[in-house]
C-alpha cells in the first residue's frame, strides 16, 4: 500500500439541526433521530450517475500498490490487546470497551491508513430487537444457567458496529484431468452359519471400473465473503450466514452515525487467498460433476482467473460482551437477520441433576423388568 499521507483523519458528526446534539443512525429506517429531543433528519439520498457507490475495484491494480489516495482514507484506531479487533472511532473519543469482549482499552492518537469501504449493508434490527433475538436463543439452550438469560435482558447494552468483509469477483476456466468410476456388481456364493447349521447364500458384490476422464469447466464467481479481521472465530462467522447482499448500499458516513466501525487486519491479499480456496472447492466440485460417475478422481487441475475485483464492505452486528460469575460470554447478532451466536455456557447443576434424572430412570427400569421376571 502507498505510504500514509499528511491528509487529516476523517470524522463525522451529524449535528442535530434542532438542538445540535449529534444524531445517530436509526436501524430499519433511512432517517437519523436526535436521542435528546427526537428530532428527525433523513438521509439525503445520492443522486447521478453511479450514485450507488458500489464500485468493484480491480484487484491486480491494488495488490501491485496503485489504488488511488481517493479510495484510501486515515482513521484513529484501537487494537483490542485481547481479542485483536481493530475498532475505528472518530471525535474526541479516547477511552472505550471492546465491543467484542469487553476488554478496558485506550484509544492509541496515531493513525491507520486503510482501504475506504465501497459498500454497507445498514442495521435492520434495533438494539431492542436484537436483544429479543439473544434472549430467545439463551432460552433454547440446555443446561445453559439460566441467570445468565435473566443477565442478559437486564437491559445491559448491546454495541451496534460494522464487521469489515471483502468481496471478490472472477471469471475461472480450468482444465482438469482425472478418472471416472462407476460401479458394477458381482455375484458370489459365501456360506453362512444359520441355525447351528451352514448354508450357501448369495451375495452381491461391488467394484469400481475406472477410466480416463478429461475436459474444461467455467464458473463466474460474484461476491464471494472473506471476513476481514481476527476478533470473531470462523465458527461465529460461519453462524452468522447468510448475508442478503442485495441490501448492499454506497458507503455514506451517515449510516454510521451512532456506530462504530471495526477495521480490517485481514489484508487484501491474504483475504484473496482465502477467498481462492474458497473458490477452487466450488471448481473442484464442478470438475466431480463434469466427470460424472458414482466416483472421480482428480489427477490434475489448471485454473485460469481473469476479470478479478473486489470490494470493501462493512456488515452490521450487535455484539454483547457479560461477565458473570466471574466468567467471560461474549455474543453477536447478525443486525440483518437476527441469528445469534456466542460462547456456550454450561450449568453444572442443570447437568448433575439431568445425570441424576437418567440414573433414576434407569434405576427405576431395571427394577420394573426383575420384578416382572
Amino acid at each position: 500500500m502507498p505510504e500514509p499521507s499528511a491528509r487529516p483523519v476523517a470524522e463525522h458528526h451529524y449535528p442535530c439541526e434542532s438542538c445540535g446534539a449529534d444524531l445517530r443512525f436509526a436501524p430499519g429506517q433511512e432517517r437519523l433521530v436526535c436521542d435528546y429531543c427526537g428530532h428527525i433528519q433523513d438521509i439525503p439520498r445520492a443522486t447521478g450517475r453511479g450514485a450507488s457507490g458500489l464500485r468493484e475495484l480491480p484487484l491486480d491494480a491494488v495488490l501491485r500498490a496503485e489504488l488511488p489516495d481517493l479510495e484510501m482514507e486515515e482513521h484513529r484506531t484501537l487494537s483490542c490487546p485481547n481479542c485483536g479487533a481493530l475498532v475505528e472511532f472518530d471525535g474526541a473519543e479516547h477511552a472505550a470497551e471492546c465491543p467484542f469482549c469487553a476488554t478496558p482499552v485506550v484509544v492509541d492518537t496515531g493513525t491507520k491508513r486503510l482501504i475506504k469501504p465501497q459498500g454497507l449493508v445498514p442495521f435492520t434490527l434495533t438494539e431492542a430487537e436484537a436483544r429479543a433475538s439473544l434472549g430467545r436463543w439463551l432460552g433454547r439452550l440446555w443446561f445453559a444457567p439460566s441467570g445468565l438469560a435473566q443477565y442478559a435482558r437486564r437491559g445491559r447494552k448491546l454495541n451496534g458496529i460494522y464487521a469489515p468483509f471483502w468481496t471478490f469477483d472472477a471469471a475461472s476456466r480450468t482444465e482438469y484431468t482425472g478418472q471416472r468410476g462407476d460401479y458394477y456388481y458381482e455375484t458370489r456364493q459365501v456360506r453362512v452359519q444359520n441355525n447351528g447349521g451352514w448354508e450357501t447364500r448369495q451375495e452381491q458384490v461391488r467394484h469400481v471400473r475406472w477410466r480416463h476422464a478429461a475436459g474444461r469447466v467455467a464458473r463466474v464467481f460474484d461476491d464471494v465473503l472473506i471476513y476481514a479481521a481476527r476478533s470473531l472465530p470462523p465458527g461465529y462467522i460461519d453462524a452468522l450466514r447468510p448475508w442478503d447482499l442485495s441490501g448492499l448500499t454506497g458507503y455514506r458516513p451517515d449510516y454510521l452515525a451512532g456506530f462504530s466501525a471495526e477495521g480490517y487486519t485481514v489484508e487484501l491479499h491474504e483475504g484473496h487467498h482465502l477467498a481462492r480456496a474458497e473458490m477452487m472447492h466450488v471448481i473442484q466440485s464442478d470438475v466431480r460433476r463434469d466427470i460424472g460417475g458414482d466416483e472421480q478422481r482428480i489427477t490434475r487441475l489448471d485454473p485460469a482467473f481473469s476479470a478479478e475485483t473486489f470490494k470493501h464492505i462493512l456488515l452490521p452486528v450487535w455484539t454483547a460482551a457479560y461477565k458473570y460469575r466471574g466468567r467471560s460470554y461474549r455474543f453477536v447478532v447478525n443486525a440483518q437477520t437476527g441469528k445469534v451466536q456466542g460462547d456456550r455456557p454450561w450449568s453444572a447443576w442443570k447437568i448433575a441433576f439431568a445425570v441424576a434424572l437418567v440414573a433414576i430412570v434407569v434405576g427405576v427400569a431395571v427394577y420394573l423388568d426383575r420384578a416382572g421376571g
